[in-house]
């Protein structure tokens, strides 16, 4: 029998997985923040057109990606199990159904413009976001069969090229951007449409990339990820969707609740939902580290219940729970201690409300020190239990924590408590601790014991 891993070798190969993970999640911000900058010295209007089109295009990828992401534990436990056919199987089928995502969603883009008009969207926003999110659209296809390669190489361990590949989007993203948005270098001035091919550009180049890796690449051409990739496999694919639509799902409640609360801050006041938008990207930027942690967890428990490893399983996971509640600690001790100086670096403080907007901000970030603990802990459990293959109860545990429990707690807080925007991220933070608690409670009940480490993996979910 293999001599069992101690703490500090779980700490070592999380960190090994993770940090890359981390890095190319807090780069894909880098993508969005870089488009925003951008926009904003470019125009008022087209920035409001973009930022309504991408997060337009952010929720249909979220409920698209679900396909790729279940790539992963599958990928991983069928190589603990030494199943190399399977690895092939799964990460071929997740790009099929990817494939076919992207060509089911892209009405939804080409229809865009009578769509957000009928959402209360003005006219002249409105017929901007549509040409961005026609072009836009058509990227869909590629963003989504690029996650399920990232899915695959990390599962293999392969996690520094999803991190240089991310990083190099994100250069040329800004390239593209400078060129196409305002007219440089010769090339014609496109604005939105310009900002919509860059996009296309950088998930391009990420295809390119990682698909030339994991097909050329020497150590992995033995899973022949490519070879015959046009035959259909019915029983692969069943299995990738089995698991992976009630991940897009979870995504898109999670997604719905902060969408949820921005609007009922908009109730709140102008000054209110503009530090809300501040200090949700600061704990958006924070967020990276557990779900980069989360995704590596995902990968070393799949591998874990292929190998039958019940041990290592639970000790690999007790260590990454550390290590995110570490991480969580020290963003507590930031958003406590600096809360107003990081408010301030989103803001020209020249302008008369960015005091109102300083204070109010203030008062967000030591509420998200407790969203820290609780956030890190429900994404955590996610990404624990879709390392045991189980993703159908916790969509529900996790929907009905955020919407049953999280969304009227906030309004409740908020409104008729009288609490106001404090009062939304309140119920936010039971949301999400509802969310947490209830999964980790799974997570811990499925988790195979220890005297169940020579026996068949555990078939979680049953």
């Amino acid at each position: 029998m293999a001599q069992e891993m101690t703490y500090p070798a779980h700490v070592r190969a999380t960190l090994t997985l993770g940090l890359p993970l981390i890095g190319s999640h807090l780069a894909q911000i880098a993508l969005h923040v870089t488009d925003t900058i951008m926009l904003g010295w470019y125009g008022v209007l087209p920035l409001a057109a973009v930022v309504l089109g991408a997060s337009s295009f952010f929720v249909i990828y979220v409920l698209g990606s679900g396909f790729a992401k279940a790539v992963m534990p599958m990928v991983a436990a069928a190589l603990g199990r030494g199943d190399e056919a399977q690895v092939r199987r799964d990460t071929r089928m997740g790009i099929w159904l990817s494939i076919a995502f992207g060509v089911i969603s892209y009405p939804l883009f080409w229809f865009s413009g009578p769509i957000l008009l009928a959402l209360g969207q003005k006219p002249e926003v409105s017929a901007q976001a549509e040409s961005y999110m026609r072009i836009v659209g058509l990227g869909m296809m590629p963003a989504l069969v690029v996650t399920v390669l990232q899915s695959y190489l990390s599962a293999l361990g392969r996690t520094q090229v999803v991190l240089w590949a991310t990083v190099a989007a994100v250069a040329l993203n800004a390239a593209v951007n400078w060129a196409l948005i305002f007219g440089n270098w010769g090339f014609p001035e496109l604005g939105v449409r310009g900002a919509a091919l860059a996009t296309i550009s950088t998930q391009l180049l990420a295809l390119v990339v990682l698909g030339l890796y994991a097909g050329l690449l020497p150590d992995l051409r033995r899973f022949a990820l490519f070879q015959r990739f046009w035959r259909p496999d019915w029983q692969a694919m069943r299995q990738v969707f089995r698991l992976g639509w009630p991940i897009g799902l979870t995504g898109l409640a999670e997604g719905g609740l902060f969408q949820a609360t921005a609007l009922m801050m908009g109730w709140v006041g102008t000054v209110e939902l503009a530090a809300h938008g501040i200090a949700i990207e600061v704990t958006a930027v924070a967020f990276m580290a557990h779900v980069g942690l989360s995704s590596a967890a995902t990968i070393r428990t799949a591998q874990f219940q292929g190998r039958g490893e019940a041990l290592a399983l639970r000790r690999g996971a007790i260590t990454a729970i550390a290590i995110s509640l570490a991480a969580a600690l020290a963003t507590i001790l930031a958003f406590v201690l600096f809360p107003r100086q990081i408010i301030a670096l989103f803001l020209d403080l020249a302008q008369p409300e960015s005091a109102a907007i300083i204070a109010f901000g203030t008062s967000l970030l030591v509420v998200a020190a407790l969203f820290q603990l609780v956030d890190a802990t429900q994404v955590m459990a996610l990404g624990l239990l879709r390392g045991l293959h189980d993703t159908q109860v916790p969509m529900w545990l996790a929907s009905i924590s955020y919407w049953v429990i999280g969304i009227p707690m906030s309004y409740l807080l908020a409104f008729p408590l009288g609490l106001g925007g404090v009062g939304l991220w309140l119920g936010l933070v039971v949301g999400l601790a509802c969310a947490g608690i209830s999964l980790m409670i799974r997570f811990w009940r499925l988790a195979p014991k220890p005297v169940q480490a020579r026996e068949p993996a555990l078939q979680a979910g049953e």
